[in-house]
């Protein structure tokens, strides 16, 4: 049976290519110009994945509300927001919302579809059991690539696929500086620098928020991040 995605865009123009694409991928699709319809259909049958504007008509932050009322109505539904909209607040509003991801609309439907995939693999994977094959361990640190998923210590940090990415990218080789362009090409996001830099703010607190001795993002000015396994100094967030 085919996977079943709600595009909740008020610009048709937008709405309809990006239901063309992935109607081609194989994907059932439905579109709505406003929360108002999509609830009503949701409180009917919720999708199996929702990519979100945050603009809506008339409501400036209707996006917000659609996504507080999915989440309500099931914790593991996979959602997106896709939004012109890229300040810092705006992300992490959408993101403390209960989103799974946020991205912007300079991103390539390519690229759009491969996080696409990436959520519904993931949210597959939840129900199988662990491959060692897919875990890359550092220290406290576990990554389940398969999964998609972050641990740290035995807890699990809540990361999103962009952020699950970035953090590959760095932990990959310990020590290694990575630049903000090569974060962005490893996440498959294409933003700019100050956006990269609130990614890793974002990423820091989840792991402070699960251990407050977290320092192993080290920034290294000028040149980008790098994952340290032992630090006795950590940089200050930027």
């Amino acid at each position: 049976m085919a996977r079943r995605i709600a595009i909740v865009e008020d610009e048709s123009a937008i709405r309809e290519n990006y239901a063309d694409v992935l109607r081609k991928q194989g994907y059932e699709v439905q579109t709505f110009a406003n929360r108002r319809e999509a609830m009503r259909a949701f409180d009917l049958r919720l999708p199996n994945l929702a990519i979100i504007d945050i603009g809506l008509e008339n409501e400036i932050d209707g996006g917000f509300t659609l996504c507080q009322s999915l989440r309500s109505m099931s914790e593991t539904l996979p959602i997106i927001f896709l939004t012109a909209r890229d300040n810092d607040f705006d992300t992490v509003s959408g993101l403390r919302m209960g989103a799974d991801d946020y991205l912007t609309k300079d991103i390539s439907l390519p690229h759009l579809s491969a996080r696409i995939a990436a959520l519904f693999r993931r949210q597959d994977a939840l129900n199988l059991p662990t491959s060692p094959e897919n875990l890359l361990q550092r220290d406290n640190l576990v990554l389940d690539i398969g999964r998609l998923t972050v641990q740290w210590d035995g807890t699990p940090v809540p990361l999103t696929v962009t952020e699950f990415w970035m953090v590959h990218a760095l932990v990959k080789f310990p020590g290694h500086v990575k630049s903000r362009q090569v974060l962005m090409q490893e996440s498959k996001i294409f933003v700019d620098g100050s956006t990269i830099t609130s990614h890793v703010k974002r990423i820091r607190r989840k792991f402070i928020q699960v251990d407050a001795a977290f320092d192993c993002i080290e920034t290294v000015y000028g040149m980008g991040y790098r994952w340290n396994t032992t630090m006795t100094t950590a940089s200050p967030e930027s």
